[in-house]
């Protein structure tokens, strides 16, 4: 034959070829086959051979072994879907630090001349979360503004210090903060430049640089969440607003001769 030729096979084994009898091993493998086939079109295509191969022992009652299996798939060019790899998180580096001006000096002669702030994380129910992020002000101790949120990000951060410079447009304090991912931020940069304060950062793994801060939320888990068994979201946030109001109203303080820090402030403004 012409083919034979071209192809330099000879006629005998083309011959022999044409009429020989699969092997029991192949009559299997084509039986898995159009198994493996029917299998993956009812699954739409997502089984790998780990799935795939029990779910044919299952469907024929067999233990084919996972290779075979993995062997056939490869050959029909059947491909599991791949779930997409979770990207990996790295510790980001900030865009923008600030030294320490505040250097633990928490003492403020007159409203609004230094700010600390921070977040903070409240629990509550079956494992929910809110964020606190709070400006305390170094002067009376009084809360300049606070905000709550499911989440702690850029925003968080960035609405507590519009808030507190919204109630006090004449203030341009140092805002003393840790060098958290918000504070660091190129958006946290453009707020200062926009309402003109002052950064200053705590150093590295120093949390008592922004002590003020870290005592309030001290305070206010020791005075009210620890006391607590709260229950759902509307509880804390109830709870939350309670205590603060009276932390400014009614906490009277030894240190401003029993008055509470909203007094105090009021004291200096008059």
């Amino acid at each position: 034959m012409k083919l034979c030729e071209v192809a330099g096979i000879a006629r005998s084994s083309y011959y022999k070829w044409l009429n020989r009898k699969a092997s029991i091993s192949e009559l299997v493998n084509q039986e898995l086959e159009k198994k493996i086939i029917e299998i993956a079109e009812q699954v739409n295509h997502i089984y790998g051979y780990r799935r795939m191969t029990l779910a044919v022992n299952r469907a024929l009652h067999t233990n084919y072994n996972w290779k075979r299996i993995r062997r056939i798939m490869r050959m029909n060019q059947l491909f599991s879907v791949i779930r997409r790899k979770k990207p990996k998180w790295f510790k980001s580096t900030a865009e923008h630090t600030a030294k320490n001006m505040l250097c633990r000096q928490f003492y403020a002669a007159q409203p609004n001349e230094k700010w600390c702030t921070d977040v903070t994380e409240l629990k509550y129910g079956n494992g929910c979360k809110k964020y606190l992020s709070a400006i305390i002000d170094l002067y009376d101790r009084s809360i300049v503004s606070y905000i709550l949120s499911n989440k702690n990000d850029n925003k968080l951060v960035m609405d507590t210090i519009k808030r507190a410079m919204k109630r006090n447009p004449k203030a341009r304090p140092m805002i003393h903060s840790d060098r958290g991912f918000q504070y660091t931020s190129h958006a946290y940069r453009q707020l200062k430049e926009k309402f003109q304060f002052k950064l200053s950062m705590s150093r590295v793994a120093k949390c008592l640089d922004n002590q003020p801060i870290e005592s309030f939320w001290g305070t206010l888990k020791a005075e009210y969440y620890d006391l607590h068994s709260i229950e759902s979201e509307n509880e804390l946030i109830r709870g939350i607003h309670t205590y603060i109001d009276f932390y400014q109203n009614e906490r009277v303080v030894a240190k401003f001769n029993g008055l509470t820090p909203s007094e105090y402030r009021n004291k200096a403004i008059i």
